[in-house]
């Protein structure tokens, strides 16, 4: 294992400092391991916050800022944050209009959220709704799931949650357009190698070099096959084609991210998207916003995703309105 670590049993205490560092504009807790806007949620704002295991920059802690997230709460790697992590952040955040918890649908981040809003409701009185990621088409059941896993519509949700939140919606109205989302949106992704996770010190999988993992989750779940190693122009037909068997995407514009899970370089992302964007064409899919790049990864794995939101005009006003993060950014 080669990484830019010191002690691979600190890696997230010490990357949280040098978010600090980086980011000035932020205020991080190196006790909770808790990512916060620098300037407090206005009075009267729903807060939105989200969170869980580490690993997956940008998500979620550079996610956080105007527009987006309140707080981001971090978790070992691949470990969900506690219920005293999450409660804190559900306390600190709230500015008496009550709190959004964005949760991927894995089991110990569900458990955990769950636990973390009762008790900030009867210790604190915080109101909080709570929204479920399940937009994988992958699999129905996975290791660390009871139903689809929650992936790339997460970063949507926060972003168009987050916009609304901004503009003065009550939690209700904000919780209901992030369930939309939600619904509207499938993904699916594929690796090419395993990722390493840095206290195992060893690849999560095997998986040989002449080999894919077609359905992969984030975690290095297995996926729906094994496959021989092809040409992108084939990866991206069996990213595309489950998504669009599974929802239909014509008759309104989509919004598109082609991700990186964290070791694919942009030459080849790009090179991914341009193959899909023939497919969407062929489709009827109307493509009218576009992120290609990594914004949910799994350490160092090579491969991507494909991820497609059924939008409408609403949507499209909220994904365009401003947004100040490290990870995104525009109309700033």
């Amino acid at each position: 294992m080669k990484k830019l670590i010191n002690d691979p049993a600190n890696v997230l205490a010490d990357s949280l400092v040098g978010v600090a560092a980086a980011h000035p504009e932020l205020n991080v807790d190196l006790v909770n391991r808790i990512v916060y806007r620098g300037t407090p949620t206005r009075e009267g704002k729903v807060a939105v916050i989200s969170g869980g295991g580490s690993g997956h920059e940008p998500l979620h802690g550079g996610f956080v800022g105007l527009g987006m997230l309140d707080a981001a709460i971090a978790g070992e790697v691949f470990t969900s944050p506690t219920p005293d992590q999450i409660q804190e952040a559900t306390k600190v955040a709230d500015s008496g209009a009550g709190v959004l918890h964005i949760v991927k649908n894995y089991t110990g981040d569900v458990m955990n959220f769950d636990m973390a809003a009762e008790l900030a409701d009867a210790e604190a009185g915080v109101t909080v709704e709570t929204v479920v990621t399940n937009d994988d088409v992958a699999v129905e059941d996975s290791t660390y799931t009871a139903g689809r896993r929650g992936v790339g519509i997460t970063v949507f949700v926060e972003k168009i949650a987050g916009a609304a939140a901004e503009e003065g919606r009550d939690l209700a109205g904000v919780a209901d357009l992030a369930r939309r989302v939600n619904a509207s949106g499938r993904s699916m992704g594929m690796a090419l190698t395993s990722c390493t996770v840095p206290a195992a010190g060893q690849p999560t999988f095997d998986l040989p070099d002449d080999m894919m993992e077609m359905g992969v989750g984030i975690h290095g779940e297995p996926g729906r096959h094994r496959l021989p190693l092809a040409p992108a122009s084939e990866i991206a037909q069996q990213l595309a084609e489950p998504i669009l068997a599974d929802l239909d995407f014509t008759g309104g514009p989509t919004i598109v991210m082609l991700n990186g899970m964290g070791g694919s370089p942009l030459i080849e992302l790009y090179l991914m998207y341009g193959e899909v964007k023939k497919i969407l064409d062929a489709a009827g899919v109307d493509v009218a916003r576009t992120l290609v790049g990594n914004y949910i990864t799994s350490l160092d794995m090579a491969g991507c995703s494909l991820t497609l939101l059924k939008a409408d005009d609403e949507l499209l006003r909220l994904w365009d309105a401003p947004v100040n993060t490290p990870g995104l950014r525009w109309g700033v």
